[in-house]
């Protein structure tokens, strides 16, 4: 048989193919991303009265997230999907249960690392502290790698038996009334003890992490293969279910790998205590080396913890003297620039000192040490370790266990090539643009409902020129001396002049950067309720734009023949998801223990669940995975973090398990409603056929 000639198109009209082929998927990126950035710069601009900070940098990593998503998604839709669905359908024919399960486990262990959201993990550990967290910390900066695999670990056993389930037809129902009362019931044994309690938070959020745009197309490739292979492909159990497992394993694998470390991690302390002398040997347990120490003594700890790492005045005072030399920074404070160290972790005689030392050096401006370059190398590292181990297993699987190859290799190899530089380009962007936009605006979002001036920063006006005090009568009638400066906007301020604060002989004033409240000490329930305004609309119209969601609602639509509208299923999820991160910036707000949102909602899953028919059980359980993909997580994640660290809560985890859990109850209920009006629609149809 003659093979096919290959079509011949002139360049400019190949290039202008590419070109339209380029913008349309960017566009579909554009759209995926505009909402939640515009709605989170807008939040900043018009309610925090202050523009994102480092906005060059931040739109470079937006742009990079545009880019890096049009790369990756293209990338597994013509590599990694074909691979996994030649897999699924080839499979089931050549092998036994027992081999499919084993493969669903690998399967599931290699797409979780290759998760984009993965990488806000390993950026979520800034904020937390060795003395007030220390397994949490553990977890997060010293044993990844072990969190890493009990995630992946988690979401792999969650594949193996989802493809049992599909293998044997087996419902969600059964799966659900195990899993979730097992897993509530450890949460409340764990939340009695200070260490296991810390790791809760996380260990909830993970599950909402594993279910992205890697795990699920290709578990759901694998179902549908071995759905049809079994010819149960009309069942209520194929199709749905697999995401929901994989939402609750990884949760399983964190508090299993927690219960374990925890015999030998240091109980919670006192700062000073954790830096002291005599201690020096427990706090090398969970940090590398002194120097290591020393480094989370300046990023993380508070004046008390930096003197007690230095045993003695002197030595604390020439290392406050080493931070005036640029080339002692990085070595002190890592990637934090000393501008940020000075507004969020000096304390008053910390900065004063050094305004003292840096006197005629302020001139010069301090830069972030986050270098673009080394952003790049070390995020195009992680991404070959995430990808390359799960392409090789497919091409071992389907070449030498099945004796197969993939169909149109080119386009395989160029999609593993898009997966590789999108994911490199992605996580990059999130490191750069999407996580400092999120703490930018979760740390001063408690400003919106303070009652009261708030220190922001100290600044030394040298020389100063009394002259330049005028005085003024307040509202009270008293007189008061008054001074005018320029804001970091270019405003002038009148500011109060503190004669205290001035030193004659020198010449020098000490001016504290005040944060005023936004509204007022009469106006702070008003704050509260914008703050829960900003959480709900967040999470509603993120998710409400989200492409998995909108293929989910097709799906059901397809599914119930029209009586269930696609617009009616996103519209109910967002709802959920709007709730829930609501629910979750309330619990970082007040400081409640997870357990008290965890038990009622999961009990309340459980009641509704029973009322729910098989099929929509599974896709209400899945609806909770769909939508937090790679652009929600890394945002409120780190919008969370960045309530913790600025109301000092020991941890920011759990808005995006609030953000999972409620889209699976509002649409349980959506569920029974569909249900009771269907009847009623049977009863009224068989009344007026009774009545003809």
């Amino acid at each position: 048989m003659t093979p096919l000639n290959k079509a011949k198109i002139p360049f400019k009209p190949a290039m202008v193919m590419v070109k339209d082929y380029i913008k349309s998927k960017l566009s579909e990126q554009v759209k995926a991303v505009a909402f939640i950035i515009f709605y989170l710069v807008a939040f900043k601009i018009i309610v925090l009265n202050a523009p994102p900070a480092d906005a060059l940098q931040v739109s470079f990593g937006v742009g990079l997230v545009i880019f890096g998503l049009a790369f990756f998604l293209e990338g597994l839709f013509l590599g990694l999907m074909p691979l996994g669905e030649r897999v699924g359908i080839q499979l089931p024919k050549k092998t036994n249960i027992a081999v499919i399960m084993g493969f669903g486990l690998l399967l599931g262990l290699g797409a979780t690392l290759a998760e984009p959201a993965i990488a806000s993990l390993r950026l979520a550990g800034a904020n937390v502290t060795p003395w007030e967290a220390p397994l949490l910390y553990r977890l997060l900066e010293i044993d990844t790698n072990s969190l890493l695999l009990a995630i992946g670990g988690g979401v792999g056993v969650a594949v193996a038996f989802g493809m049992a389930r599909f293998y044997f037809g087996i419902g969600i129902k059964p799966f659900i009334y195990t899993l979730v009362p097992l897993l509530v019931g450890f949460t409340a044994w764990f939340s009695r003890d200070p260490n296991l309690s810390k790791i809760l938070n996380l260990a909830w959020d993970t599950g909402g992490v594993t279910t992205g745009p890697v795990t699920v197309p290709l578990v759901l490739a694998m179902g549908i293969g071995i759905s049809h292979s079994e010819g149960k492909q009309e069942t209520g159990a194929s199709g749905f279910g697999v995401v929901a497992l994989a939402s609750l394993f990884p949760v399983i694998g964190v508090l299993a790998l927690g219960a374990f470390l925890n015999q030998s991690t240091p109980m919670p302390c006192q700062s000073g205590e954790f830096f002291a002398k005599e201690n020096r040997v427990n706090a090398l347990t969970l940090v590398k080396n002194e120097n290591e120490l020393m480094k989370v003594a300046f990023q993380r700890g508070n004046e008390a913890a930096r003197k007690a790492y230095f045993y003695n005045s002197d030595n604390y005072d020439e290392a406050l003297v080493k931070l005036t030399d640029e080339k002692y920074v990085t070595q002190m404070l890592g990637d934090m620039s000393l501008s940020e160290w000075l507004t969020r972790k000096a304390s008053s005689e910390e900065r004063a000192k050094l305004a003292l030392l840096m006197a005629g050096k302020t001139g010069k401006p301090i830069k972030s040490n986050l270098i673009i370059d080394q952003v790049l190398k070390n995020e195009s590292i992680l991404a070959f370790r995430a990808v390359v181990p799960l392409v090789l297993l497919l091409v071992a699987v389907l070449v030498f266990m099945l004796k197969d190859k993939p169909k149109k290799i080119d386009e395989v190899v160029l999609g593993i090539a898009f997966t590789l530089i999108g994911m490199t380009i992605l996580t990059s962007g999130i490191r750069l643009g999407l996580a400092p936009l999120g703490d930018q605006v979760g740390r001063p979002l408690p400003q919106v409902f303070r009652s009261e001036t708030h220190e922001e920063g100290r600044i030394i006006l040298e020389p100063f020129d009394e002259k330049c005090v005028t005085s003024a009568f307040n509202q009270n009638g008293v007189l008061e001396k008054y001074f005018t400066v320029k804001d970091g906007n270019g405003k002038l301020q009148h500011v109060k002049f503190e004669p205290e604060r001035f030193d004659r002989v020198a010449q020098r004033y000490e001016h504290i950067v005040e944060r005023p409240p936004l509204f007022g000490p009469e106006l702070t329930l008003v704050g509260i309720g914008l703050v829960f305004l900003f959480a709900f609309g967040m999470g509603y119209g993120s998710t409400i734009a989200e492409p998995a969601l909108s293929a989910l609602g097709t799906t059901v639509e397809e599914i119930s023949v029209g009586t269930i509208k696609r617009k009616s299923v996103v519209n109910t999820v967002s709802l959920g998801v709007g709730i829930g991160l609501l629910v979750g910036v309330a619990r970082i707000l007040y400081n409640i223990p997870m357990i008290w949102f965890l038990a009622p909602s999961y009990l309340a899953l459980l009641v509704l669940t029973w009322f729910n028919d098989e099929s929509f059980a599974g896709i209400a359980w899945d609806s909770g995975g769909v939508t937090t993909g790679p652009i929600t997580v890394p945002l409120v994640l780190s919008m969370g973090l960045g309530i913790g660290g600025e109301l000092n809560v020991v941890d920011g985890f759990g808005i995006v398990a609030m953000a999972s859990v409620f889209p699976i109850l509002t649409m349980l209920v959506f569920g029974i409603s569909v249900k009771i009006k269907q009847k009623r629609l049977l009863i009224a149809s068989m009344e007026g056929e009774n009545e003809n």
